[in-house]
């Protein structure tokens, strides 16, 4: 039955012969990335390795732990179900829930890090983005997502506080919120550096918003039930709204849609409170299942174009960077700050925000857990992978002169040509000059950031597949824009999640507060919502009026706080699991927990204590505080504002640091010590799951219902999307006898 568990079934030989060719597939990618040396490699081979390993740890890897570990059960009803009050509790259809949660969870990381970790070479990061989400970050989110489904959808914090206990309950919940409105602010900040002056972007961008509230309308009143109807609709208004971009960019109405930062910031601020107040099946379901066609179609179109055109790898397989972390892209060896880079590609911690926040409230069924929290971040991963790929097919002299800063290339074609010429790398001005002009910009020196790098790349790959050089512009400006969508649905959902962990933390203060957790009462909702776009608004318009650039203020958090709450997350889990008398299975969050609390916690020292002013943020200050002593302005500052303007942000970053890092640490000795606890004496372990219910949605639990699946579903008179039969029928009954 479609309600029932899943059980483990033998494989048929039909089933053993193909997953004999997907691991040859794999293992045979995986062979000629590690064994070349001095050919030439095609990126198809990294694409082969990824998919084949993405396929072989979803059907396997994923499944043993959703059925033996976890013990996920169909026939139990989840919070969406029970709880169901049309604003943030909505049992949704798992195809819709899917791209809401990919949605949410995709951000800046699997784009920038990626390309900017390029520097190091094409292995480094392709081994971290791959074995790095089959074994930590899809396992973060599906675990994660389980455990709060069966807490009535509570966030991260909360479940930290409830299970692990007051100190280190506190600890997690101060750090993961100070965390949230980082990341938020750094997202934030990349969307408005992709949209600022962009007619194009901003008007795009802007109707995606009218047209997601038309999709939630017309599926909750007007057509209930027709997903592929609407999504027709959608992706139809999309591409509309790609194209009519265009034609207002070269339009009399191009100077309405050019829009400042500081506009931006508070067209930003806008927007994310009003995604976060208003009901998920309005505004935010919709956008960002509509937002996912775009980027698993942009995705899945640039993998069939490397398929295509097959470009090789430029990019030397580990380049010597790694070993002397003086990389002019940032600096740091290769351990820790490849894994720090590269974050949201194999794994993030804000994905738990996202797994304990949104989607915990929407999902029909625990069985769906594998489909939404492990597949979904696979699909991230393979964003990674495609970005990294776009990166390592540029000439290295050509990427290390837009992702160089001007202070070490200079800020002419003749000097970076130079300077980037004696590292190895051999690029002429009348190079640099063309890649600018093939893309109708004035010029790509130090394009820094990573999201200019990914567009060249990109467009390469899409124009030698579609349209020839001619086409080399539109698809440029089309994945700018690509990247400033796919971040900014991070930030809708990010937003709500924030006012979930702001609720829960008021309402546990002070028994005066309790009204505040109740996610109908309207006035609490505001309020909360006000103080989360208040907070990540103020730094993000800090950030725009910083004169060196409010990427310098936030950026080098972004990596480390990110990785630290993913570190947190997992502790959590290893917790929930030795509690629940799955003692045995531990490992399977404990491993990757304790490799990344090691990176983080050494990138963290390093960042704070390191002597490299390039690499330690006291030692940066410092440097500049002596320049300052002695009346001498130092590059890439401008005069004795920007000197003292980057001595507050080096004391600033260094000091969120460390106590970020104090937190978290606090975290995992208390979580030990309730393991430890648990395991000596399971009797008096307490569990703060919500007692169990029985289900009455009949849903599958995959993407493709099985064949019993579809039987169950046909018995129940449903249709693919499942749901309660009683209310099925009443519903038909009212459109006339129409089938859902």
């Amino acid at each position: 039955m479609a309600g029932q568990p899943a059980q483990t079934r033998r494989l048929r030989p039909r089933s053993v012969i193909i997953w004999t060719v997907v691991s040859l597939v794999a293992a045979t990618g995986w062979g000629v990335l590690a064994l070349a040396r001095g050919e030439e490699v095609s990126a198809a081979w990294i694409l082969a390795a990824a998919l084949g390993s993405y396929a072989i740890g979803y059907r396997f890897y994923a499944k043993f732990i959703v059925t033996r570990v976890l013990r996920a059960d169909g026939a139990r009803a989840t919070p969406a179900e029970r709880l169901n009050d049309g604003l943030d509790y909505h049992p949704t259809d798992r195809r819709v829930l899917l791209g809401h949660h990919f949605a949410g969870i995709s951000g800046a990381g699997p784009l920038v890090g990626p390309v900017l970790a390029a520097q190091m070479g094409y292995l480094p990061g392709t081994l971290w983005i791959i074995a790095g989400v089959i074994f930590a970050g899809a396992v973060q989110d599906m675990v994660v997502l389980f455990f709060s489904v069966r807490r009535n959808g509570k966030s991260l914090g909360q479940i930290a506080r409830e299970e692990i206990g007051t100190v280190g309950g506190i600890a997690a919940v101060i750090s993961i919120f100070v965390i949230m409105i980082i990341l938020l602010a750094v997202l934030a900040l990349v969307v408005i550096n992709a949209l600022a002056e962009s007619p194009w972007g901003a008007f795009s961008v802007g109707l995606t918003i009218p047209i997601a509230l038309f999709m939630g309308v017309y599926l909750r009143w007007l057509r209930p039930g027709r997903v592929a109807e609407v999504t027709l609709i959608g992706v139809a208004l999309l591409l509309f709204a790609i194209v009519a971009g265009r034609w207002v960019a070269n339009s009399g109405m191009a100077d309405a849609f050019t829009l400042s930062p500081r506009t931006l910031v508070i067209a930003l601020v806008i927007y994310g409170f009003a995604a976060s107040v208003a009901p998920v099946w309005l505004l935010l379901v919709p956008r960002d299942y509509l937002s996912t066609f775009m980027k698993i179609g942009t995705i899945g179109l640039l993998a069939l174009s490397v398929l295509f055109v097959l470009p090789n790898l430029q990019m030397d397989a580990v380049t010597d960077f790694a070993s002397r972390g003086d990389g002019p892209v940032f600096a740091g060896s290769l351990f820790p700050f490849v894994f720090i880079t590269i974050a949201c590609g194999a794994l993030s911690g804000f994905h738990a925000l996202i797994s304990s926040g949104t989607t915990p409230k929407m999902i029909q069924k625990e069985t769906q857990v594998r489909t939404i929290g492990y597949g979904a971040m696979l699909m991230e991963s393979s964003v990674a992978i495609m970005a990294i790929i776009a990166a390592c097919i540029l000439e290295p002299g050509l990427f290390f002169a837009m992702n160089s800063p001007p202070a070490m290339i200079g800020d002419t074609l003749q000097s970076a040509s130079d300077t980037i010429t004696s590292w190895g790398f051999t690029i002429t001005p009348d190079q640099l000059a063309a890649a600018a002009e093939s893309v109708e910009e004035e010029s790509l020196l130090s394009r820094t950031g990573g999201a200019p790098t990914l567009a060249l790349g990109l467009a390469g790959i899409l124009a030698d597949f579609l349209g020839g050089e001619s086409m080399m512009s539109f698809w440029y400006h089309f994945a700018i824009m690509f990247e400033a969508l796919f971040i900014l649905t991070a930030l809708d959902a990010g937003t709500r999640v924030g006012r979930f962990i702001l609720q829960d933390a008021l309402a546990s203060a002070h028994p005066s507060l309790a009204r505040l957790r109740s996610h109908t009462w309207l006035p609490g909702v505001w309020l909360t919502s006000g103080l989360v776009v208040g907070l990540w608004g103020y730094l993000l318009w800090v950030g725009v009026n910083d004169p060196l650039g409010g990427i310098n203020t936030l950026f080098p958090l972004f990596g480390i706080t990110n990785q630290l709450l993913g570190a947190v997350a997992l502790a959590v889990c290893t917790v929930l699991l030795v509690k629940s008398g799955r003692l045995r299975y531990a490992w399977v969050t404990a491993v990757p927990m304790t490799f990344v609390a090691v990176v983080t916690l050494t990138a963290s020292w390093q960042k704070v204590f390191s002597d490299d002013p390039r690499v330690g943020f006291l030692a940066q200050r410092d440097v500049y505080q002596d320049g300052i002593d002695a009346g001498e302005v130092l590059a890439p500052a401008q005069d004795v504002g920007d000197m003292e303007t980057i001595v507050t942000n080096a004391t600033v970053d260094a000091t969120l640091t460390a106590v970020l890092a104090l937190l978290v640490i606090v975290v995992f000795v208390d979580a030990a010590r309730v393991c430890v606890r648990a395991a000596m004496r399971p009797q008096d372990v307490a569990l703060a799951e919500a007692p169990a219910e029985e289900s009455q949605i009949v849903a599958p639990a995959g993407l493709i219902p099985t064949r019993e699946e579809k039987a169950d579903l046909v018995a129940a008179g449903l249709g693919p999307g499942g749901g309660i039969p009683e209310q099925s029928r009443s519903s038909a009954e009212t459109r006339t006898g129409a089938r859902p």
